[in-house]
């Protein structure tokens, strides 16, 4: 893609952007008040984070994959099952992580 092309791009996305935000704002209150609205408004960040972390984590372009990420990951979910600390939680990440990596060689 050539220079230009590429600000082409960001520019049509900032636009996009802009509208979707623009017709979110434009949504009547009656709407949002639903109960299912806003269930699914608590729901669906962590239901996208979720996803994108599983994504990282478990794949390798389109193949599955199990390694020091995934130890990493279990052992903050150990953390987070014990209550720590948000800092103790990534710690414990971070520390799985690279122990496991400098293990595998």
């Amino acid at each position: 893609m050539s220079g230009t092309g590429v600000w082409v791009a960001v520019g049509l996305t900032a636009a996009g952007c802009y509208l979707v935000k623009l017709l979110g704002l434009s949504v009547p209150a009656t709407v949002l008040e639903r109960p299912v609205v806003r269930r699914l408004a608590a729901l669906l960040p962590v239901a996208l984070l979720a996803a994108l972390t599983a994504q990282q984590t478990f794949s390798d372009g389109s193949a599955l994959l199990l390694d020091a990420r995934a130890a990493g990951l279990g052992a903050a979910a150990v953390a987070l099952l014990l209550r720590a600390p948000f800092l103790v939680v990534i710690a414990a990440a971070v520390l799985v992580t690279a122990g496991v990596r400098a293990l595998a060689g």
